[in-house]
């Protein structure tokens, strides 16, 4: 067995693994480096084993550490892993696309940082996920953003991806002021950055004769802010306006990335931020209106936007807004005075690991079939079954259970944020969440529709290379697995929160 490792040990050796793709991209010869991204998954792929033995936070006092490793934390860092491995897994179908995109008058140019930028971001989302200060906070969301920035607007001879970078590089910039002033106002208030701190001192300054006793609106004025910040990043209204066309104009392997790596990292930091405001009633009172609001506005205009769209990729875009009002219904029926988040920590966390599964797995599909149609709208997917008989069943299984059919991930995970809000009598956010499932099966349906049942002008087969089959068969086990046998991951979650 291996010998336990410091959990802060998952981060060095993914920033090595970083600095070495980039010393191996500046000083190895011009050609092909698709070596790097086989090298990296099975880096990242012994990394993401590494995880089940380490030592965890035993013996360190976190009301003085920036950094914490619970159980939570370690379960968000396997999601930054796994989503990195199969973003890279999906960029070594992308290459040859990337390619026509980038300036070089070598085989290969551009392609060994396009490859190094996605570890770069997975050790940022892994710092997020420990972060136990507001100072680490700021510094790993940076990290992540400015790894973004890059990877958004990489393919610089498309107009497209320009353009989402350019978008995302002022709206991103934008949620960093929002995010700068909050945490200024939150220590301004508190005289604290360290969340344990926080947590201990709070009540103290919240009871009478306290320094906030009767007067919060300066912490609750810097907690919005926070939370319009979070926003930006997890893609929800009306803070989504980035996400349509940077989903679609940025690389298919970077918009699956922006999909799943940030949302999960953005909820982590939200939860972590919120957990010791929302066990004082007084606050918890005020801020959980807030989250219902943004709830119900992001699954109204994610879903019925998405509804029109011809364009898989802004359709999962707007998909992606609506999945994060689940989320946020499910953070909005947080038990108020709860000292964690409990019951509704363990379903937010299920839901994200369900998406990541379901959304890489729409993606690794979106990259096959787009680099074969030359296309990605839904209607290059016209007449799939007959094209690729696995793909389509795949990409069944991936709409089936973005949409919420039983036996599927994402049937349970809905099953599990419905259960929460009527736990709390959380009634009209219910109506509204029953309302945007019934148009999630419309725009999710109509895939289903142009694989089986329309015509292709194409009949060429589509071939898959046998590590991307092989991702796609594991992606389709992991929704009907966790669909049927949900329980090993709620157990594991259950010790977390």
């Amino acid at each position: 067995m291996p010998a336990p490792l410091s959990p802060i040990t998952l981060e060095i050796i993914v920033l090595l693994l970083g600095i070495f793709l980039l010393l191996s991209e500046s000083f190895s010869k011009s050609g092909d480096k698709s070596w790097m991204a086989r090298f990296s998954i099975f880096a990242l792929a012994v990394t993401f084993a590494w995880s089940f033995f380490t030592t965890g936070d035993a013996g360190v006092d976190l009301a003085s550490s920036f950094y914490s490793a619970d159980p939570s934390a370690l379960f968000y860092k396997r999601i930054a892993l796994l989503s990195t491995i199969f973003v890279l897994v999906m960029s070594l179908d992308y290459l040859p696309t990337l390619r026509q995109f980038i300036p070089g008058s070598t085989v290969g140019a551009g392609e060994g940082e396009f490859i190094a930028l996605p570890v770069f971001t997975c050790a940022g989302l892994m710092f997020m996920a420990s972060a136990v200060d507001l100072l680490l906070v700021f510094v790993s969301l940076e990290l992540v953003t400015i790894s973004f920035y890059i990877l958004v607007a990489y393919m610089r001879r498309q107009s497209t991806s320009l353009e989402a970078g350019v978008k995302y590089l002022i709206l991103g910039a934008l949620s960093t002021g929002f995010l700068v002033y909050g945490i200024t106002w939150i220590f301004g208030v508190t005289g604290e950055t360290n969340l344990i701190r926080i947590a201990q001192v709070l009540p103290a300054q919240l009871a009478p004769g306290g320094r906030l006793a009767g007067s919060e609106s300066g912490l609750l004025f810097g907690l919005c802010l926070f939370i319009a910040a979070c926003g930006f990043k997890v893609a929800a209204a009306p803070f989504q306006f980035w996400v349509p066309d940077v989903y679609q104009g940025a690389p298919t392997p970077v918009t699956a990335f922006l999909s799943v790596g940030s949302k999960a990292a953005g909820f982590i930091v939200l939860m972590r931020v919120l957990e010791p405001f929302l066990s004082q009633a007084s606050i918890a009172a005020k801020l959980l209106p807030i989250l219902g609001i943004l709830a119900a506005a992001s699954l109204i205009y994610g879903n019925l936007a998405a509804m029109v769209q011809d364009n898989l990729k802004r359709l999962l875009a707007y998909s992606s807004i609506g999945h994060a009002g689940y989320l946020l219904l499910a953070l909005a029926c947080v038990a108020p005075t709860d000292s964690s988040f409990g019951h509704s920590g363990v379903t937010i966390s299920f839901y994200l690991a369900g998406y990541m599964i379901m959304t890489l797995l729409s993606f690794t599909i979106l990259i096959v079939v787009a680099k074969h149609s030359k296309g990605d709208d839904i209607s290059h997917f016209n007449g799939l079954s007959k094209r690729s008989p696995f793909l389509a069943f795949a990409m069944l299984v991936a709409m089936m259970s973005l949409a919420g059919v039983p036996l599927t991930v994402g049937f349970y995970g809905k099953f599990l944020v419905f259960a929460s809000a009527v736990q709390q009598q959380q009634f009209l956010l219910v109506g509204i969440s029953l309302i945007t499932v019934a148009a999630g099966f419309y725009y999710y349906l109509r895939v289903v529709g142009a694989m089986y049942w329309k015509d292709s002008s194409d009949e060429a087969p589509i071939r898959v290379s046998l590590l991307t089959k092989f991702s796609i068969a594991l992606l389709v086990f992991g929704v009907v697995y966790l669909g049927i046998f949900p329980q090993p991951i709620l157990n594991m979650l259950s010790s977390a929160w």
